[in-house]
């Protein structure tokens, strides 16, 4: 079972998902990719949370901006036009029939493809690219997005881009694995990493922002992934005359703020209770109820349009 934001309340219905392999369904017992994919070797590819919201992708354009620059980084050929993505998606959709349904999440995952070889030179590669699609019925646990979960600040940092780029939404994700081991084993829900220079970065799997005095902070941005929920929220923030900053900040700060809380697709905005064994709100706060409010009218008006 998943912890922190992801946490989940098992389905059954989850059991019998088709899901796309390269376009085609198959049940979930019987789904696999080579033991030569570029994925499953190295870690090589890209991929996509998305959510169903009302029959429909929420922030399908900025998820797939997001995959195919992604791809483009790394000079991966997804192998298909960004309509024809959408339509394995609407697919894999409607052959499970979950089209009317709300609490789905969604996996879009593409490798380089199938290597000839154990190496990690893309010139082995034999196959077109790995387009893995996996839906299953995952709504977040109605008592993490009111009560919250609790952050540990761990060793592991957020990379410089000249090591590994944290704007690449890659299946290489043994940095983030590690923190959450580490937060994990001290008790934690999720990790907060910190950027090489010592300032708060984001979590292992989602962003982190602190309100400090009606304000609404949030990274540089300069070292983690470029959030969609993140910047959905920044936009609500802006729209709704709620100050917000995208700057360094210091876990002194963090202690200090009045509320914390994380954004990502999975939960959208989850309230932060206690960082470090300092306990900052009980539950959720004025601010955090403020703005989960906005993003699900947001929701309703992206897959509205």
């Amino acid at each position: 079972m998943a912890k922190g934001t992801h946490d989940y309340a098992p389905d059954p219905r989850n059991e019998s998902i088709l899901i796309s392999v390269n376009g085609t369904l198959v049940p979930r017992s019987e789904a696999s990719v080579s033991v030569f994919d570029s994925g499953f070797m190295l870690g090589d590819g890209v991929w996509e949370g998305l959510r169903l919201h009302k029959g429909r992708f929420a922030f399908l354009d900025a998820h797939l901006d997001r995959l195919f620059e992604g791809a483009k980084a790394i000079a991966m050929d997804i192998g298909l036009t960004r309509a024809q993505l959408i339509e394995r998606l609407e697919a894999m959709i409607d052959g499970n029939s979950m089209r009317g349904e709300h609490g789905v999440h969604v996996r879009l995952m593409v490798t380089r493809g199938i290597r000839s070889t154990p190496y990690q030179d893309p010139r082995v590669i034999i196959s077109p690219a790995t387009v893995v699609i996996i839906p299953e019925y995952k709504a977040p646990l109605p008592a993490t997005v009111e009560r919250g979960i609790r952050l540990f600040t761990v060793h592991v940092r957020r990379g410089d881009p000249a090591v590994q780029d944290q704007k690449l939404n890659s299946h290489s994700k043994l940095n983030c694995i590690t923190a959450c081991i580490q937060a994990a084993q001290a008790g934690a829900d999720e990790a907060l990493m910190l950027d090489p220079h010592g300032f708060v970065a984001t979590c292992n799997s989602t962003h982190f922002f602190i309100v400090r005095k009606g304000e609404v902070w949030t990274s540089s941005g300069d070292y983690c992934l470029g959030g969609i929920t993140r910047s959905n929220v920044i936009r609500i923030c802006r729209e709704q005359n709620i100050p917000v900053f995208e700057k360094n900040f210091s876990l002194t700060d963090v202690y200090g703020a009045e509320e914390a809380f994380v954004t990502g697709t999975f939960a959208g905005v989850v309230p932060v209770t206690e960082i470090d064994g300092r306990v900052l709100s009980e539950g959720r706060g004025p601010m955090v109820e403020r703005l989960q409010g906005h993003y699900r009218d947001l929701i309703d008006r992206d897959v509205a349009e």
